[in-house]
C-alpha cells in the first residue's frame, strides 16, 4: 500500500505541470515592459518596484522600455510573449483612456490583459502661473466666464491625461477654456511657467519641484484627499467642486491566459514589495499614493476608468483617431 501511494502521488504531480511551474515561479529573469520612456514617473516607479521584486524573487527583474503609440507599442510587445508570468506590463492611465477615446484599437484591452495590481495613483494638480489672478478654482471659473475666449489651458497633447482633467473640470464647473496642445508635458509646463499659457492640470509628481520653488502656484489637488507632499493645497471637493478626482496611475498587467493562481501570487508579491518601508517612502516622495491592490480591485478600477473617459469623450467630442 505504501508503494502504491507513492506511485499515485508521483502520477498526480506528473499530471499537473502547471502547478509545478507556479510553485517554482520565478526560476528565471522576469521582464517588466514599461510603456513609457526612461526617466519619467512611470519608469521610476517600475524600477523601484523591480528592484524590490528581484530581492523577493531572487531573480533579476529586467526593465524594458517600449514607448510609443500612447502605450500601444509596449502593450503589443507584451501580447506577443507567452502567458507564463515572465513578461509583465507596467502601464499608466492610457491603458483606460485608449479604449475609451480610440475607435480603432489593435486589441481588446479588457480581453487581452489580465489585471494584476494597481501600483500607485498620482493625483493631478491644477496649477497656474504665479502672476495669474485666480487664487482658487472658483476664481478661475469666474475669470473664464468674465473673459470669454481668453483663458487657455495647456496639455501634453490631445486626449492626454492633462487634457482630460481640464475637460472634466470644465464639464463639472461650466468653465470656458481653450485647449492648447503641446508635444509633451515638459514643453507645456515650461510655457505655463513662462506665462504664455496660464493654466495646466499637471501630474503632482512632475510639477512638485516647480511648485516648491514658486515657479507654479497650485489651486487644488484632484484627489480624494490632500497630498502629504502638498498639505496646504485643498482638494477640489474642499473648494466646493465635486467630481474632479483625476489620477495618473500605474498598473501591472499580464497577458490574458496567465494562470489565475500565478496572477494571484505575483499580485501578493507586488503588495509585499510596495509595503516595504523604503519602497513606500521613495514612491510617496514622488507624490504617489501607494496601493498594491488585488487583481479584482484593479479590474474594477480600470473598468470604471474606461466608463468615465468614454462618457467624457462623447460629451466633449474628444477622439484620438
Amino acid at each position: 500500500m505504501h508503494r502504491r501511494s507513492i506511485s499515485l502521488a508521483i502520477a498526480a504531480l506528473a499530471l499537473a505541470p502547471g502547478l509545478q511551474a507556479q510553485t517554482a515561479f520565478p526560476n528565471k529573469p522576469v521582464r517588466l515592459i514599461v510603456t513609457y520612456p526612461p526617466g519619467g514617473t512611470v519608469d521610476v516607479a517600475a524600477r523601484i518596484l523591480g528592484t524590490k521584486l528581484a530581492q523577493i524573487w531572487a531573480q533579476p527583474v529586467v526593465i524594458d522600455n517600449r514607448a510609443g503609440g500612447g502605450g500601444i507599442i509596449g502593450a503589443q510587445a507584451v501580447l506577443s510573449a507567452p502567458a507564463d508570468g515572465y513578461t509583465l506590463m507596467v502601464d499608466a492611465s492610457n491603458h483606460a483612456q485608449n479604449p475609451a477615446l480610440k475607435k480603432r484599437m489593435p486589441f481588446d484591452t479588457l480581453k487581452s490583459f489580465a489585471a494584476v495590481s494597481l501600483l500607485v495613483k498620482v493625483p493631478s494638480v491644477l496649477v497656474v502661473n504665479p502672476a495669474f489672478a485666480a487664487q482658487s478654482p472658483k476664481d478661475l471659473v469666474a475669470y473664464s466666464l468674465a473673459h470669454p475666449g481668453r483663458l487657455d489651458f495647456a496639455s501634453s497633447g490631445n486626449g492626454s491625461a492633462q487634457h482630460l482633467a481640464a475637460e472634466l473640470f470644465a464639464l463639472r464647473t461650466g468653465a470656458k477654456m481653450t485647449h492648447v496642445a503641446y508635444r509633451g508635458g515638459g514643453p507645456a509646463m515650461v510655457d505655463v511657467m513662462a506665462g504664455n499659457v496660464p493654466v495646466f492640470f499637471a501630474s503632482l509628481a512632475s510639477s512638485l519641484p516647480f511648485i516648491q520653488s514658486g515657479k507654479l502656484r497650485p489651486l487644488a489637488v484632484a484627489g480624494a484627499k490632500r497630498s502629504p507632499v502638498l498639505p496646504d493645497t485643498a482638494t477640489f471637493t474642499e473648494t466646493g467642486i465635486s467630481g474632479v478626482d483625476v489620477y495618473e496611475w500605474n498598473g501591472l498587467f499580464a497577458p490574458a491566459g496567465t494562470p489565475a493562481a500565478l496572477v494571484e501570487k505575483i499580485s501578493k508579491d507586488v503588495a509585499a514589495a510596495l509595503n516595504d518601508r523604503e519602497v513606500k517612502a521613495r514612491l510617496m516622495s514622488l507624490g504617489a499614493e501607494v496601493i498594491g491592490s488585488s487583481p479584482r480591485e484593479l479590474e474594477q478600477f480600470r473598468r470604471a476608468e474606461i466608463t468615465q473617459w468614454t462618457a467624457l469623450g462623447q460629451r466633449a467630442n474628444i477622439a484620438l483617431d
